[in-house]
């Protein structure tokens, strides 16, 4: 009887494990990067305050960065201002909507030079890197 028993413990333990090693491990945590609006304009935040203005950035020394994120409109979004004026009309509003975030940005300086980067650079920072 304990023989028998002692088979029936080690067919089991062989069963067991094969259901174990069968089993997938879930991928890896890599890549998980929120899309809703407000996680998309935090980075785009992030990366516009430390790559455009703490950098001294000379094509944006002559501007300042104003986030707006709380919004109860859902659209959060930033401005940039005239340094000097900071009150004044935005020179660019870069907002995003939505879950996926939809961004757009809009603004005179959309319409400058600078609009090709100001595009590279929000798309960039949006989806998650940080690169400058």
């Amino acid at each position: 009887m304990k023989l028998a028993h002692g088979i029936v413990m080690a067919l089991s333990a062989v069963a067991l494990s094969g259901c174990l090693a069968s089993k997938k491990a879930p991928p890896p945590a890599t890549g998980n990067v929120s899309h809703t609006a407000l996680a998309t304009m935090e980075r785009v935040a992030l990366g516009a305050k430390q790559c455009w203005f703490k950098s001294g950035d000379s094509e944006f020394r002559q501007y300042t960065l104003a986030p707006e994120l709380v919004s109860y409109t859902g659209r959060p979004r930033i401005l940039v201002v005239p340094a000097k004026n900071p009150n004044d009309r935005p020179l660019l509003v870069v907002q995003a909507e939505g879950n996926p975030g939809r961004m757009e940005r809009f603004g005179p300086l959309m319409q400058s030079p600078l609009a090709e980067r100001i595009e590279r650079d929000t798309a960039r920072w949006a989806s998650g890197q940080r690169s400058c």
